[in-house]
């Protein structure tokens, strides 16, 4: 009877073959599984500097970001952020309530990262949470501004590059506004863009100035993806056929 009793501790701690597991390492395998669908929501094969990761990290529910190390995800190893996530769990053998802990964990962001890479367990950082200004707003291009500004030529007139080129200057666009004129048979062809992310559709605008026509357009969208070739000046000269 007395080594029966003995045994039972040992029974209650075993299921089938294993063994019956705390609720804190059960909850800081929780906290992990949050911190491996941060690195999932982060990866991405377009280049990042660690800011962006950053800011971008510390909008998923249930992460704090700690610590941001890198320059940006395709340099050296990446970029590393370390995040502090919660998990809970609850043994009816051993707890009266709920086990609640906080974690960290390192989550790297790189091109060569492996897609559901667990995060290394890492020691919290001291400091509170960091925080992100958002990202400045790229300048809207002027569609009305330029249409109203670019000169009309007559049926049978002459095409002024030089003049079209005047007239882009007195816009006083943004910095940030890259402007391409090219003439061509007796056309103009204007491009004004903003630099994109190699990833989302960019802002550009066309325009055409020819004797009897001045057209002012934005490319539909499928033409602005990375490397469809609609944000150009060429494309200005001669449009692409339109997507189906």
């Amino acid at each position: 009877m007395h080594r029966l009793l003995l045994l039972v501790p040992l029974l209650l701690l075993t299921v089938g073959c294993g063994v019956v597991r705390s609720s804190e390492a059960e909850a800081t395998d929780v906290a992990r599984e949050v911190a491996t669908r941060t690195g999932k929501l982060l990866r991405s094969q377009r280049p990042r500097t660690a800011e962006e990761v950053g800011r971008s990290a510390t909008g998923i529910d249930g992460v704090e970001v700690l610590r941001v190390t890198g320059t940006s995800t395709h340099d050296g190893d990446g970029v590393d952020v370390i995040v502090r996530t919660s998990g809970s769990a609850h043994s009816e053998w051993f707890d009266v309530q709920e086990i609640v802990v906080r974690r960290c964990f390192a989550v790297r962001v790189s091109p060569t990262s492996r897609w559901g890479e667990v995060p290394r367990d890492v020691d919290c950082p001291d400091g509170p949470p960091l925080s992100f200004a958002p990202p400045p707003e790229p300048p809207r291009l002027p569609f009305e501004q330029l249409r109203a500004s670019l000169p009309r030529v007559p049926e049978g007139g002459r095409m002024d590059e030089a003049g079209v080129r005047r007239t882009l200057a007195a816009l006083d666009l943004d910095p940030a506004i890259r402007t391409e004129v090219e003439a061509d048979g007796g056309r103009v062809g204007v491009l004004l863009s903003v630099q994109g992310n190699h990833f989302d559709p960019q802002d550009c605008l066309l325009a055409r100035v020819e004797p009897g026509t001045t057209k002012v357009w934005m490319p539909p969208r499928i033409q602005r993806m990375p490397g469809e070739g609609g944000c150009t000046v060429g494309n200005a000269l001669r449009p692409l056929p339109p997507p189906h």
